[in-house]
Formats: C-alpha cells, sequence, structure tokens
C-alpha cells in the first residue's frame, strides 16, 4: 500500500516567501546605498554621480555639500537660467545655480541656510526674488506638491537612509546606473545649471503669444483712478517670508557680497499699473530695500515695466524669458557690483546698495 504524500508545509512556504522578499529588499537597499544618486549616504564608494533628478530640491544639498562652490544663485525657475560659468567670469568665485522650479520662500531659504551653514566663507549670494517672497500666506504654503527633503537639509547624514528605499530613489539610482553604461546623459550639470528652455530657432511667435497672454494678445490697461491704500490697509499687509531673507542676510560675513534682484518677468505677470495688487508689491519691495540697505545688500529691481519686459520677443511665456536676456542679467548684475547706479534705458533700478568703504565693495574680480 502507498503511503500518501505529505501535505504541503504552508509555514515553510511562508519562511522561503519572506526569504525571497527580504534578499529582494536587500538587494534594492545595497543598489541604492552604492549609487547614492543623491550624494548623502556616508559610506558610499566614491565614482562619478552626475545629476540625475528632475526635482532640484533632493539633488542640490548634495551640490552644496560637495564643497566645490563658493557662491550661488537662489530662487524659482525664474532664475534657473543664470549660468555659473559665466558669473564665475563676471564676478570671481565659483558658482552654483541652486533655484528650482516653482520653489516657495521657505524653500529657498532652507537651500541658503544649508549653503551658509555648510560653505566656511560664502563670496557671493544673489536671491532672485519673485512674488513669493511678498505673499501673505508664505508661512502657511511653505511646499509645493513636489516633495521637499527636510531631512537633506540638516546635518546629520545617516538620518537621511532611512527614506532612501523607495521607487523614486529607485529610479534615479537606475538613471545613474544607465550613465555609467553610457545609456543616459546628466539631467543638470554639475553646478546645477540646465538649459530648460527651447533653443532660439525654435522660437515662434504665434505660440509664444498665446502662453504669454494664455489666449489672444492684449493691452496692459491701467486702472484709473489708481488704487490708494488707507493707512489701516497697510498696516495689515503681511510679508512673512522677509523673517527669513532678513535672517540670511544677517548671517552673512561682512565680505560676503548679498545681491537681491527681482527677476524681469513679461509685464503680464506683474500686477496692473493702479491696482491694489501693485500696491502691495510696491510695499513689499520698499520692504525688501530697507532690509538690504540695513544689511549692505545690493537690491536691484528688474521685475517692472520696460522695453525688455514688454517685448514678447524676449520670453517664452509670461515667466520665462529668453537665454539672450539671461545674458544681459548676468553682464548688468555683476556692472552693478563693479559701481554703476542707474540704467538710461529704465531697464532696471537700484534699490539699495551697500555703504561706501563697506568691505562688500571690493572690486569684483
Amino acid at each position: 500500500m502507498r503511503t500518501p504524500p505529505s501535505p504541503p508545509s504552508w509555514s515553510g512556504y511562508v519562511k522561503t516567501l519572506a526569504a525571497t522578499a527580504l534578499g529582494l529588499v536587500g538587494v534594492l537597499l545595497a543598489f541604492v546605498l552604492v549609487m547614492d544618486p543623491y550624494r548623502n549616504v556616508p559610506f558610499s564608494p566614491p565614482m562619478a554621480r552626475p545629476l540625475m533628478d528632475d526635482n532640484q530640491r533632493f539633488l542640490f544639498p548634495g551640490v552644496v555639500r560637495t564643497g566645490r562652490f563658493d557662491s550661488a544663485v537662489f530662487g524659482t525657475s525664474t532664475g534657473r537660467l543664470l549660468q555659473p560659468a559665466h558669473l564665475d567670469r563676471l564676478m570671481g568665485g565659483r558658482f552654483a545655480n541652486l533655484s528650482m522650479n516653482s520653489a516657495m520662500a521657505w524653500e529657498q531659504y532652507r537651500i541658503a541656510d544649508l549653503f551658509l551653514r555648510t560653505v566656511p566663507a560664502p563670496r557671493t549670494m544673489i536671491f532672485t526674488l519673485d512674488q513669493v517672497w511678498c505673499a501673505a500666506d508664505a508661512d502657511a504654503r511653505r511646499t509645493t506638491f513636489r516633495p521637499f527633503p527636510p531631512w537633506m537639509y540638516d546635518d546629520d547624514p545617516w538620518n537621511d537612509l532611512a527614506y532612501l528605499l523607495n521607487g523614486k530613489t529607485l529610479e534615479i539610482a537606475w538613471r545613474l546606473a544607465e550613465y555609467h553604461m553610457g545609456l543616459r546623459k546628466p539631467r543638470l550639470g554639475d553646478d546645477g545649471y540646465e538649459r530648460f528652455v527651447p533653443p532660439d530657432e525654435q522660437w515662434d511667435r504665434a505660440k509664444v503669444e498665446a502662453k504669454i497672454y494664455e489666449g489672444p494678445k492684449r493691452a496692459i490697461v491701467p486702472q484709473v483712478p489708481p488704487y490708494v491704500p488707507t493707512e489701516a490697509e497697510r498696516q495689515g499687509w503681511r510679508f512673512p517670508a522677509l523673517v527669513w531673507l532678513e535672517e540670511l542676510l544677517a548671517r552673512l560675513p561682512a565680505e560676503a557680497r548679498p545681491v537681491l534682484a527681482f527677476m524681469p518677468v513679461h509685464v503680464v505677470a506683474q500686477p496692473p499699473p493702479g491696482s491694489d495688487g501693485e500696491a502691495r508689491e510696491r510695499a513689499c519691495k520698499d520692504r525688501i530695500a530697507q532690509l538690504g540697505a540695513a544689511a549692505g545688500a545690493w537690491v536691484v529691481d528688474f521685475r517692472i515695466p520696460s522695453r525688455i519686459t514688454t517685448d514678447d520677443a524676449n520670453y517664452w511665456d509670461h515667466l520665462h524669458y529668453r537665454v539672450g536676456i539671461a545674458d544681459w542679467l548676468e553682464g548688468t548684475l555683476a556692472e552693478v557690483l563693479r559701481g554703476r547706479r542707474e540704467a538710461a534705458d529704465g531697464t532696471w533700478r537700484l534699490l539699495a546698495e551697500p555703504r561706501a568703504g563697506s568691505p562688500r565693495r571690493a572690486p569684483v574680480s
């Protein structure tokens, strides 16, 4: 008589499945730790790690900690076309562009704070300012829909390890592996720069104007009569992000050169002349000018109606100018640091500068 087969051992199946799963997790974790795509694993092996992600919030802490840069650009995408190699030549130092797409003021504060904590002798810090610094809810709306990793911005590299085993990090680690296999190019330069706008030969007036005006082209009509806020309204205006900006400026060493530059977005992205929005923005600019003057900073305003901001040919959409305008901005800021105080064509205004005799006014090399 044949002996019936033994029933299946479910506990054995479970153990095998668990061992396989743990083994797979271990392999994936080891892969992430070795590739170290965000440059934040303390014991990863030395290898080239170009920037492969499209969320700069995860990439830029590693850029700051390389120790290669003593100067930086901070801001949103309206500052991303300022090219570090050009700024190195025009202003001296070793620049990184740490501007982040759609960055809120708090996110910009966090990367600038990390820069000041990490770089022993910061040289030039350029803050490219947008409306987020004047937002009344900047202290409540600190991030966007894009993930922001606060653990990457502290001084403990070991706590980062708890957050690295996830689908996104695996994807970026695999992109890095593809780079080493010659199958993929870096997403950004090692200095954070990316020419993210199309080549100039692809510029098309009809398509660009449709993006700028979100429909048919229209004239900018001033509000008549212009809005005049009451003193009570002025007192009620809140600019909570300026507390962070004031703190950053206060922490700069005496020899460092802080530059606060309002970016030249197209005039349709600026508040209409005579509107309550324009009055509030003017009050915010005045407050930033006061902070800059007290801290010995240059404050330059390109966010005004001018031959630059009213010419559709200078833009790809209502926020993003063409590379030629970025080149002009770089050169103009360098001239301001060398002592230029006004624009003959009205394309910018100098709202504040360091006092005479300040070490910040040393010649730009």
